[in-house]
């Protein structure tokens, strides 16, 4: 049987595509599945899975350190989230100016960016270092007694806000900025001058609003990222050859992601962290549904017409 062109085509497309179908069923789609199965189940690895329903459900809303986990994360993604994009704005406007050099600048900024967060770990376990560190040195030399910072149940999650603000302030948000700020035409500037608007007008009437698929961008990634923290608050609590256990002290740095981590492959209880997980994901969609809700609020698209979220 003679096969029609379309239907030739369609194959071959088929064929193309094959690998990463099978690549997606065998490394993502059946993986997800799987842990969907043993969210319900008691399973520790070297037994097999034991149906429990959702036994595990139950004892994560009993968990203590669950609470003190999801609220860990959500105290350090609302303080994180809104001051990197306000520094990473701040950044673009200043790099998009006009100034000698602002390629060397740009390059700066960004480096701290693309560093290893384990390479920055390490750097500002140092500088936070409570004795020989640098922070406390300086606060030293104008009198100041600095804190323990990491080892302090008052400074630790600060400490690692600091942190991450370093390599996120001037990395990929600061460039989306940068590339919205270019893209807005010069003319809307220009004819706000001749109508007599100063430099706060047009920054709140021209610059923001056209700014705002920017930020809202900016705003989900971020929020994304900052909710699944984790690397940073592993290597500095106890990655770098620290004797207490990941989340100290006294679980102020746990966050939910190091928690189920904890749970996983310090505790083998893969069943138990599997919930997390899932429990993880409903929050994330929610999150991000309602991001995109409340985008059709304040964020403006030029050329949108039709209906958005």
């Amino acid at each position: 049987m003679r096969l029609s062109t379309a239907t030739r085509e369609a194959i071959e497309g088929y064929l193309y595509i094959a690998p990463w179908l099978v690549g997606f069923a065998v490394f993502a789609a059946g993986p997800m599945l799987a842990s969907i199965y043993l969210s319900l189940t008691f399973y520790k690895i070297i037994t097999p899975p034991d149906f429990v329903g959702l036994d595990n459900y139950i004892r994560m809303f009993q968990d203590d350190l669950f609470w003190k986990s999801l609220w860990n994360t959500v105290y350090y993604a609302a303080v994180f989230v809104p001051v990197s994009i306000a520094g990473s704005l701040c950044c673009a406007l200043l790099l998009n100016q006009r100034i000698l050099g602002r390629t060397i600048f740009r390059a700066i900024y960004f480096l701290p960016s693309i560093t290893p967060i384990v390479a920055t770990a390490f750097l500002w376990l140092w500088i936070f270092q409570p004795n020989v560190g640098l922070a406390n040195y300086l606060l030293d030399l104008i009198g100041i007694e600095g804190p323990r910072w990491l080892d302090d149940i008052q400074w630790s999650k600060p400490s690692l806000i600091v942190i991450s603000l370093w390599g996120a302030v001037g990395g990929g948000s600061m460039l989306i900025f940068l590339a919205g700020l270019q893209g807005i035409p010069i003319e809307l500037y220009e004819s706000a001058e001749i109508d007599g608007a100063g430099s706060q007008a047009k920054f709140w009437r021209i610059t923001i609003p056209l700014l705002s698929p920017s930020m809202f961008f900016n705003l989900v990634l971020g929020l994304i990222g900052a909710m699944q923290m984790f690397t940073l608050a592993f290597v500095a609590t106890s990655g770098a050859g620290q004797t207490r256990p990941a989340g100290g002290p006294a679980y102020s740095t746990l966050f939910y992601v190091l928690n189920l981590y904890n749970h996983a492959f310090d505790y083998w209880e893969m069943g138990y962290a599997s919930a997390l997980a899932w429990f993880f994901f409903l929050i994330l969609v929610l999150l991000t549904y309602w991001q995109l809700r409340l985008s059709r609020s304040w964020v403006y698209y030029e050329f949108d017409q039709g209906e958005r979220w």
